[in-house]
């Protein structure tokens, strides 16, 4: 992997640090191809059953790297053609799906400043531990662009239509507790902890029941954009699957024991 993402295993937790900090973590066709390239070994890797996705410096990610965007477009222009933009099919779409489809939670540890496609990889996330001094926006209509990496289909989800066509077509930078208080935060802390904070609560999933986990994050996703009724027949689905599970053998069992389980993943 490129030193722009640094990416480390240990104890099934895998850890995928954007690491551009003098540039506040804004992404160059280098930092997009690391940091898609460990988002899918993570989601490959047996061995892993959980991911935090943080950053290094004083900023999440700032998304797309607009002064290597700029050269690229003048290139494409000299050249008549459109290479550019390819960049949302060979990149962020990628690293948003193995985000969203991988069947273990990914934690989100929002350090700093979370725009454009940075803000696009912490809504993809499963769960988002904040700092206080974060911040996040849109920021794609400010470039004149549209919204990519998900954030189309994630925001509304989160907070409601209404609530990101606002943010949408009026770009702007809401606070840490904003973004608690709309729901895009699930836990807020102060940010000297977000380090520790974020680690912790990656590494209670990746000791957690993984079975369940994927259940639960697949079922979430089916019931999205189906009816009631067709995802009534899904959690029957899933469940059966996490039934049949050694997790939840070893979960009835320190519950009969009253002892702590001591989940295999599996």
């Amino acid at each position: 992997m490129a030193d722009t993402v640094l990416y480390e295993v240990k104890d099934g937790l895998a850890t995928i640090t954007i690491n551009r900090p003098d540039a506040m973590n804004a992404m160059n066709v280098e930092a997009k191809e690391a940091l898609r390239d460990s988002v899918q070994a993570a989601a490959a890797d047996e061995a892993v059953r959980a991911v935090l996705l943080t950053a290094t410096g004083r900023a999440f990610c700032v998304g797309q790297d607009l002064k290597e965007h700029v050269s690229l477009l003048l290139s494409d222009k000299e050249a008549g053609t459109s290479h550019t933009m390819n960049t949302v099919r060979d990149h962020y779409n990628p690293i948003v799906r193995a985000i969203t489809e991988m069947p273990k939670p990914v934690v989100a540890g929002v350090n700093g400043v979370a725009a454009g496609a940075g803000l696009g990889f912490a809504l993809a996330a499963d769960y988002r531990v904040v700092a206080d001094s974060a911040k996040f926006t849109t920021s794609f209509a400010g470039v004149a662009l549209t919204a990519d990496s998900g954030v189309s289909w994630t925001l509304p989800r989160l907070i409601g239509a209404s609530r990101a066509a606002d943010l949408l077509l009026f770009p702007r930078s809401i606070s840490a507790q904003e973004a608690y208080d709309l729901g895009i935060a699930n836990k807020l802390v102060p940010a000297e902890e977000l380090a520790a904070e974020a680690a912790a609560v990656a590494r209670a999933l990746a000791e957690g029941p993984t079975v369940a986990y994927a259940a639960i994050k697949e079922s979430m996703a089916y019931g999205a954009g189906h009816s009631l009724h067709e995802t009534l027949e899904k959690e029957d689905e899933l469940q059966t699957r996490a039934g049949a599970s050694e997790d939840h053998g070893i979960a009835v069992q320190a519950f009969l024991e009253k002892a702590k389980p001591k989940y295999l993943g599996r």
